[in-house]
């Protein structure tokens, strides 16, 4: 039962947006800048965002080179490229829109271990460079650092090689989050954290929202001009039938760890593995190839023989000769499909899709929300 006064000014918007994590909070920004006279909200299950958009590294990736090669086994080099230019545009205008400051942006590049399996991937970094040549003003992306391999303490027998890409970054994950959260407030835009999306009527011309209040009995309905679902992972359980699973990363982070050699973020494996300084700590995530079919999930749970793994990478690869103290472990969901492409798709006739970052959701979600935008603007 509704009152009067909640049917006529709470229950509908010009925009829904579900999910409040970066790409959610991009799109509501950007319909915004678009339709500045327009009411848009953004609804939330959980009290924080339930991906990985709280629960990821903070790396302002595009992709290490030995993880580019093998995305040329499943796309082109013209959609391998364009992908990259699209994390990198991503990145570009969450900076403009944010500011460096206020999400602990640093461009300092990062680094790429490479063991003696790894090796032949040197052979094609000038091939990677050319294909990659637009979209880092001119300058080579990736180029060798072999002389920092001691400077950072890694043991000799193991890292074979070191691969500089000098067109990543890393940023403060929690400051991002705050600060995307905070602008889109100021922007008028309406945020509703603990509110459930159970179903979605996505034929209508004017589609409806059905969410979950645990102090009502009955489903709370919101219409909107247009719904924009940015779910990621869990799309499929409102709009199923796409290719997208869900993939659980694990993270560790240890105790301050004095005298600390190394700074900056670091690959390794394709990409399955990151590691960074993080306040004199090392905050260390992946493995999640040791177990595919497990780490396919939305549980956040950990696992217990990657996280043992990550251990033993972190004593024996990262920090030879020392164990440092862990001082937390956790877990974050990421989405992922037979290719890296993200996918944006019309879902219904005002309803609005983008998903499946592949891990990369950080640098994606700003030149995905515009992209998602202005997709619906012209229908």
């Amino acid at each position: 039962m509704f009152s009067f006064w909640e049917q006529q000014s709470l229950l509908r918007y010009d925009y829904v947006v579900i999910g409040a994590g970066t790409v959610g909070l991009h799109t509501a920004i950007v319909l915004r800048e678009r339709y500045p006279s327009a009411s848009i909200v953004v609804v939330e299950r959980s009290v924080l965002p339930y991906g990985a958009s709280t629960r990821n590294a903070g790396f302002a990736c595009i992709g290490s080179l030995t993880e580019l090669i093998s995305d040329l086994e499943q796309m082109s080099v013209a959609e391998m490229a364009g992908l990259v230019a699209r994390r990198k545009k991503g990145l570009e205008r969450l900076r403009r829109r944010l500011g460096d400051e206020a999400i602990g942006y640093r461009q300092a590049g990062s680094h790429e271990l490479l063991e003696a399996k790894d090796l032949p991937a040197l052979a094609r970094l000038d091939e990677l460079n050319h294909m990659l040549s637009d979209i880092n003003d001119g300058q080579a992306v990736f180029s060798l650092a072999n002389e920092k391999i001691n400077d950072f303490g890694f043991p000799i027998n193991k890292v074979k090689a070191l691969v500089a890409n000098h067109a990543e970054g890393e940023l403060h994950t929690g400051k991002m989050m705050w600060a995307l959260k905070e602008y889109a407030v100021r922007q008028g835009i309406e945020l509703k954290t603990g509110a459930e999306v159970v179903d979605i009527d996505r034929q209508q011309a004017e589609p409806l929202v059905w969410i979950k209040d645990r102090f009502r009995e009955e489903l709370v309905p919101l219409r909107c001009r247009q719904l924009f679902v940015c779910t990621n992972a869990f799309t499929n359980n409102l709009l199923p039938g796409y290719d997208l699973q869900p993939g659980r990363g694990q993270v560790l982070l240890t105790d301050p760890i004095p005298k600390l050699r190394l700074k900056g973020i670091f690959h390794f494996d394709e990409g399955y593995y990151y590691f960074r300084e993080l306040q004199g700590r090392i905050l260390f995530g992946g493995g999640r190839n040791l177990d595919k079919a497990g780490e396919t999930t939305d549980q956040l749970e950990l696992h217990k023989h990657i996280q043992a793994q990550l251990d033993h990478y972190l004593q024996q690869l990262i920090l030879p000769g020392q164990k440092p103290r862990i001082a937390m472990r956790w877990s974050g969901i990421m989405a992922f499909g037979q290719t890296k492409q993200p996918i944006l798709t019309q879902a219904g006739a005002q309803v609005f899709a983008a998903f499946r970052m592949g891990g990369m959701g950080v640098a994606l979600a700003a030149q995905v929300a515009e992209d998602l935008v202005t997709m619906a603007s012209e229908i």
